[in-house]
């Protein structure tokens, strides 16, 4: 059990006789009321997204899981298929089981998957992933430190906001679980 104030993005809980992932948390006082939490929680059984509000001294029930290292090999137009290191098993996840995850595979990637009772129900993350740059606009000569930002598509399709001095064929660090850039990568 744990306190409904240490629910964060990407946790998997039990709540209803049911299994969720946590989808994203708000923690919401208002005015003079007592505090809670607003949380999205997508059902691994459904995919159906409910938002449920747990208050501040609620505790919740933290899911069983099992995590078994696994390699990302390929996406074939629907599912992405992974690899067991140890006993080369494969199995296949949906794209739907992964939602925004996918943005950061890359094939050869060592990933997590993440079980319960023995069926697959999403991949963990690192903190971060090395992304190459394959689009932005040039890079401005000199432009060292600047608030302003600008767009770059990254090769698995992601966009996200870099400083100007970063181009085409650069390396760069993605925090996976905000999608915002951290540093360039030699």
């Amino acid at each position: 059990m744990i306190n409904a104030t240490d629910l964060r993005k990407g946790m998997y809980i039990s709540h209803n006789n049911d299994l969720y992932q946590v989808f994203s948390t708000h923690h919401h006082t208002p005015g003079n009321l007592r505090g809670m939490i607003q949380a999205k929680l997508r059902n691994l059984r459904t995919g159906a997204i409910i938002e449920h509000r747990f208050r501040t001294a609620d505790r919740v029930d933290k899911a069983i899981l099992n995590e078994v290292e696994m390699e990302y090999l390929y996406f074939d137009g629907h599912n992405y298929h992974f690899m067991n290191t140890e006993n080369y098993e494969q199995i296949i996840l949906g794209e739907d089981l992964l939602g925004d995850a996918v943005q950061y595979l890359l094939p050869n990637s060592q990933i997590s998957v993440v079980f319960h009772d023995s069926k697959a129900v999403g991949i963990e993350l690192p903190a971060s992933v090395v992304l190459k740059v394959t689009e932005t606009e040039p890079g401005l000569k000199g432009a060292t430190v600047s608030n302003v930002n600008k767009p770059a598509t990254l090769e698995t399709g992601l966009v996200v906001q870099v400083p100007p001095f970063i181009n085409i064929g650069e390396n760069i660090r993605v925090d996976t679980s905000e999608g915002r850039y951290l540093e360039r990568v030699k």
